[in-house]
């Protein structure tokens, strides 16, 4: 996403097409944003001077200094800590605006070093609502936008109050998907619909307006908050399940079991300190545990005419929209341990999402049967290209070179390689997507789409050429997804590469527009 400077001698809106200054209708966030903003500051000197109080201070610690004639210093601290830290957000505020252009958001912020950042909405990949714990307590949100632009490229507008951030998070995939909207009053343009539109299941009566008529000359009236797309719900991932999930993971049987080896160290040697020497490990993957269920908290999956509505989180609310199209890859993955209730967990890699983001945002499906996997799954991929999909995704999913022949498979030599999953080890081609599987003890099945592929590779170690077999790699965007295969017969994976290549340049020649429900002209 770029990201300027503002210069004096040049306008930042220049190339950036109708939107311009004079055009423009700047906003400003919540006026309450400053103090949702600054409580971090205030918590932070909190625990700061406590410590420092305990470490330093009379004797008593924070009691005694509390109870001394010097009471009053502690008090005076907090509130200057208070007032310099609202004020600089109080400041910050002031000088952060927003805007929506026909093509393009914009954003402006900054105190000493002025920045205006904007997002084509062309670009756009998917559109969050955040709601942080505090910011739950005056009903404000945080609308993120996400662009295939890297890991900094979103933008992020809050907070807002909840109706604001819907109504705003619709009107920009209103025009992310095609439609001219006018203040709240969506148009199609004429022509017909894209052939190889994504379809989605959503009730009788909801498509967009005038989407096979048209185009009006003027837009007729449309009653405020006409452009929530409505929504249909899918699946919900039942609480009990997820704690299940949570208990049968490796983090949680690496947890006990650490735990089990400092009990017995302890009991032999007497020792009480190797409790504090493994307090951090410890603290690690608590920590993560914690984190995974508090954020996967009450995962509900719904579809709309604008994408793939996902909603969790226990003590941070996250609204995800994932427009049509724009998810590069797709994995399926089951432990061991997900065996015989048959759950699997669905991660996928779309452009924007990233880094510290990435476990939250690029979860499809925490936890769920067969069925439901593979439902979400159809919700970002509806036509794998071939007659019988079921059979091509359950032999991706637990099939081996044993039990059929859909997936081209690793040669029975390369068992000194993987002697575990070498049967496992494999791929087949549909009409729409490549698919990749591997591991026999944690079982992945990789899903790309062919115009979503960014670039291929073909990797050949030592025992590698020996053995005459390599590894075969699709590299997407990032995330979780990294798909490959190992130690294919050298010529099939050579083949692969040069066949997948000609397959993604065919299928982003003939792949529609960026927006979605934009009209073609005849």
């Amino acid at each position: 996403m770029p990201e300027h400077d503002v210069d004096p001698g040049r306008s930042p809106f220049e190339g950036l097409g109708p939107d311009s200054p004079e055009t423009l209708e700047w906003r400003r966030v919540h006026p309450i944003t400053p103090l949702v903003r600054g409580w971090a500051v205030v918590g932070a000197a909190v625990v700061i001077l406590g410590q420092q109080s305990l470490e330093g201070g009379p004797r008593g610690g924070l009691v005694a200094l509390v109870s001394s004639e010097y009471w009053w210093t502690l008090l005076a601290a907090l509130a200057a800590v208070a007032l310099v830290g609202w004020g600089y957000s109080a400041l910050a505020w002031r000088m952060t605006t927003y805007a929506v252009g026909a093509e393009t958001v914009h954003l402006r912020r900054g105190i000493l070093f002025r920045q205006q950042r904007h997002a084509r909405l062309d670009r756009l990949q998917s559109v969050d609502i955040r709601q942080p714990l505090v910011a739950r307590f005056f009903g404000l949100c945080e609308l993120t936008l996400e662009t295939a632009g890297g890991t900094d490229s979103g933008v992020a507008i809050g907070f807002l109050k909840g109706a604001d951030a819907d109504e705003l998070r619709a009107e920009l995939l209103a025009r992310a998907a095609g439609l001219k909207v006018s203040g709240t009053r969506p148009v199609a343009d004429a022509g017909p619909a894209p052939s190889d539109a994504v379809s989605a299941p959503v009730p009788e009566g909801t498509a967009p307006q005038d989407a096979g008529g048209p185009v009006q000359d003027a837009p007729r009236p449309v009653p405020a908050g006409s452009l929530e797309a409505p929504q249909v719900p899918v699946l919900t991932v039942p609480l009990g399940r997820l704690i299940a999930s949570v208990v049968r993971s490796g983090a949680m049987i690496t947890l006990l079991l650490w735990a089990l080896g400092v009990v017995v160290v302890m009991v032999v040697t007497g020792e009480f300190a190797v409790i504090s020497a493994s307090l951090p490990a410890v603290l690690g993957a608590g920590g993560y545990l914690f984190n995974r269920l508090t954020g996967e908290f009450d995962f509900r999956v719904a579809i709309s005419p604008d994408g793939v509505r996902l909603r969790h989180g226990m003590l941070e609310t996250r609204s995800q929209t994932i427009p049509p199209g724009r998810v590069q890859a797709v994995r399926l993955v089951q432990s061991l341990l997900w065996r015989d209730r048959d759950w699997w967990r669905v991660q996928v890699n779309v452009a924007g999402y990233g880094g510290e983001s990435e476990e939250k945002n690029s979860v499809l499906l925490p936890v769920g049967t067969r069925e439901e996997a593979l439902t979400v799954l159809s919700l970002v991929l509806p036509d794998l290209g071939v007659d019988e999909p079921r059979r091509v995704l359950d032999a991706g999913l637990d099939g081996d070179s044993r039990t059929e022949s859909v997936y081209v498979t690793a040669p029975r030599r390369t068992r000194i390689l993987d002697p575990v999953a070498w049967r496992r080890n494999g791929f087949t081609v549909t009409g729409r997507a490549l698919l990749l599987r591997r591991g026999r003890v944690v079982k992945v099945l990789d899903v790309v789409p062919h115009e979503r592929t960014q670039s291929l590779a073909v990797s050949q170690g030592p025992w590698q050429r020996r053995l005459g077999v390599a590894s075969f790699q699709v590299h997407s965007t990032e995330g979780p997804v990294h798909p490959e295969v190992p130690h294919l017969e050298a010529a099939d994976a050579a083949l692969l590469m040069t066949e997948q290549a000609r397959r993604a340049r065919t299928a982003r020649a003939a792949a529609g527009p960026e927006r979605w429900m934009e009209r073609q002209g005849e």
